[in-house]
């Protein structure tokens, strides 16, 4: 069970729900009259908060692949003969994951950027001042975008040269800091027509964190994509011209289950080994056959709970499990009223069967005949009345209703009928208690998805299985006995023979030898006793 929730993010509690956002990248260009064109656009790639379930292209006329450059991931078109508006999409279905590996992001080297005056000046004065006011790449980074926003002049000097992530960057650049510009997507639900927005990816030697260049406030957001962490250029168009490139965004919820196995299909696809002990990996048909199964071992606890410690009666040991199955299927209202219909019916023609003096094979062969045409009838019936519910007792076990009945009647025809008012209400109690407990969505949700469960299980069936004291039942049928034993005195009338029973443990365990010395001396005068009695019995043999 630890494993499932853990590899496979499977909840202990039903109904929760995980994020995927459907992320559509549109590319438009015209073609230009070389003939072909090639557009590469950089892809997602591993990264911190988003697990990459799929991806998909589409783009009539053209093939498309995908390849890895410059520590990038990208999708490629290609095209011999283009003509006209070209449109181009990439979709990719992104699982909002809080244990998403960390990005794959590679430390950029620092290249040797000239830069012309004015401009090599005032970034001099920007980095002077800021490197004062630091410690670390990070805080540098910080002090840089304060010192901008203080700097209004030598900004506005700046800023007419570069924008302000490739001044930030020129910045750090020039202090010998380690950063590079990522692009990142801000997911809406029903956006469209998004573009990306730029950020600094500083590093530190081993860690990296990125920067807002406006606020200079550091990380992300939770809905936040990375779309390209590896630098190098964001789309390429060969043979085209006027490129556009847009997003589209949409957000979808799914349980938690199905995510975690979409999940893994996906890393079994990209090759990674993960052993799957979930029933959602086998056939819908399949599956549906496994979650009622994995039920009965829940209706079998119920059943040994109550037989066992409680002391509950029952007509068969498992037949209440089936009922409850049958309930599952009818509903707990119409189950009951089937249930008791089907029995006392059965019941009528078993003890007229009684008089023809039938072996017992045949005539079990006739009850069984008998149930099935009372189901048949009670299914005609209430479907010509319009009582469409009553079509679901077929759902009921036929065979073991015929083994029922004949037990009930036997134990009738023996015992009188308040036994089979007795065995028969409390198969029904067992049965509607396993019913409850079957129809609970939290237990349906367990045992489907962790199969370690019935471990569980078996070792709880395994300990009642060796409980050989009272059942509580039993305890007003040996009251009696009880308070006798408690008022027994053990030859002494001040100390009740509770009492000396727990005095004399209690110093047991305190000393576990305390009472040798008095076993020996019990064992030396019994010895002397009965010597004595031998002598006496020597002497008036002598004498006769």
């Amino acid at each position: 069970m630890g494993y499932q929730h853990v590899t496979f993010e499977i909840p202990f509690l039903p109904g929760e729900q995980r994020t995927v956002w459907q992320v559509e990248a549109k590319v438009e260009f015209e073609p230009n009259d070389t003939g072909a064109a090639t557009v590469d656009l950089v892809i997602p790639d591993v990264q911190p908060g988003f697990f990459q379930l799929s991806q998909t292209t589409s783009s009539l006329g053209y093939g498309s692949t995908y390849i890895q450059r410059q520590n990038s991931s990208y999708v490629e078109w290609t095209k011999r003969n283009p003509a006209g508006l070209q449109t181009l999409y990439y979709r990719g279905e992104f699982l909002s994951d809080s244990n998403a590996k960390d990005s794959s992001m590679i430390v950029p080297a620092i290249p040797n950027v000239v830069i012309q005056e004015p401009y090599a000046t005032a970034i001099g004065e920007i980095a002077s001042k800021a490197r004062e006011r630091s410690s670390t790449p990070f805080s540098f980074t910080v002090q840089v975008i304060n010192e901008l926003d203080r700097q209004e002049e030598i900004r506005t000097l700046l800023l007419q040269e570069y924008t302000r992530s490739e001044l930030i960057l020129n910045i750090l650049h020039y202090a010998q800091v380690p950063a590079r510009i990522v692009h990142v997507l801000d997911l809406e639900d029903g956006r469209r027509n998004r573009s990306l927005t730029q950020r600094i990816a500083v590093f530190d030697g081993t860690h990296y964190e990125i920067f807002d260049p406006v606020t200079g406030t550091s990380g992300i957001r939770t809905n936040q994509l990375i779309w390209n962490n590896n630098g190098g250029s964001l789309l390429d168009v060969q043979g085209g011209q006027n490129a556009r490139l847009s997003f589209s965004i949409i957000k979808t919820s799914v349980p938690v289950a199905q995510a975690g196995m979409l999940k893994v299909m996906t890393e079994k696809a990209q090759g990674n080994d993960v052993v799957s002990l979930s029933i959602e990996s086998l056939p819908l048909e399949e599956q549906s056959l496994f979650k009622g199964i994995l039920l009965l071992p829940i209706g079998v606890l119920i059943v040994v709970f109550l037989r066992t410690l409680i002391g509950i009666k029952t007509s068969g040991t498992f037949m209440p499990v089936l009922i409850a199955m049958a309930f599952l299927q009818t509903s707990l209202v119409v189950g009951l009223i089937g249930f008791v219909s089907i029995v006392c019916i059965g019941l009528i023609v078993r003890s007229w069967l009684s008089h023809l003096n039938l072996l017992l094979v045949a005539r079990i062969s006739a009850v069984i005949i008998v149930v099935i045409a009372i189901i048949g009838f009670i299914s005609l019936v209430t479907y010509k009345i319009g009582l469409t519910e009553g079509i679901k007792v077929t759902f009921f076990p036929m065979i073991i209703l015929s083994w029922t009945i004949e037990r009930m009647s036997i134990l009738w025809e023996e015992d009188g009928y308040k036994e089979v008012i007795k065995q028969g209400g409390g198969s029904l109690f067992v049965a509607v208690c396993a019913f409850l407990a079957m129809d609970s969505l939290f237990i349906q949700h367990l045992t489907f998805n962790f199969l370690g469960l019935q471990l569980v299980i078996l070792a709880l069936v395994l300990c009642m299985g060796n409980y050989t004291g009272f059942r509580l039942t039993e305890l007003k049928r040996f009251k009696p006995l009880a308070e006798q034993m408690k008022d027994t005195l053990n030859g002494d009338e001040s100390e009740p023979e509770n009492v000396r029973l727990k005095r004399e443990i209690a110093q047991l365990k305190a000393n576990p030898r305390a009472f040798d010395n008095e076993t020996a001396e019990a064992v030396a005068q019994a010895q002397e006793a009965k010597a004595k009695e031998q002598g006496q019995s020597t002497e008036a043999k002598d004498k006769e």
